[in-house]
């Protein structure tokens, strides 16, 4: 029987660390996603007929699957590439107190307890 889950990873490029951070906070501050981890990758592909090869950081946004196409909005709207990368994974099954917690933090208001000092939240 297969189930569709609530929840998914969504991943895009971007040629720089810096506006990497600066996408991912703009998502965690607009509720978009729930957690954002960044990383160096090295992508090879095809641009316009020509093989490339480009140091990127991938972000990996937590969110629940009823935020995709605003999700996806808010990136296209904020990228610098003229045809960025914007790719659901769906989360097909996970922790849940995980899954709470995401579903908490992609709501309209925070919860108590998920945002005080000290707390650093699951990754």
């Amino acid at each position: 029987m297969h189930r569709t889950s609530a929840y998914c990873i969504v991943l895009t490029t971007l040629p720089s660390e810096l506006e990497a951070d600066a996408l991912a906070r703009q998502v965690i501050e607009a509720r978009l996603g729930a957690c954002v981890q960044l990383q160096p990758v090295t992508s090879l592909y095809r641009w316009q007929g020509e093989l490339c090869k480009a140091q990127e950081w991938q972000l990996a946004i937590k969110t629940r699957q009823a935020l995709f196409a605003a999700l996806s909005r808010f990136i296209a709207e904020r990228h610098g590439y003229e045809t960025p990368e914007i790719v659901k994974v769906p989360i097909i099954n996970g922790a849940p107190g995980y899954l709470r917690w995401l579903d908490d933090e992609t709501q309209d208001q925070p919860q108590a307890g998920t945002d005080g000092p000290g707390w650093i939240g699951p990754n």
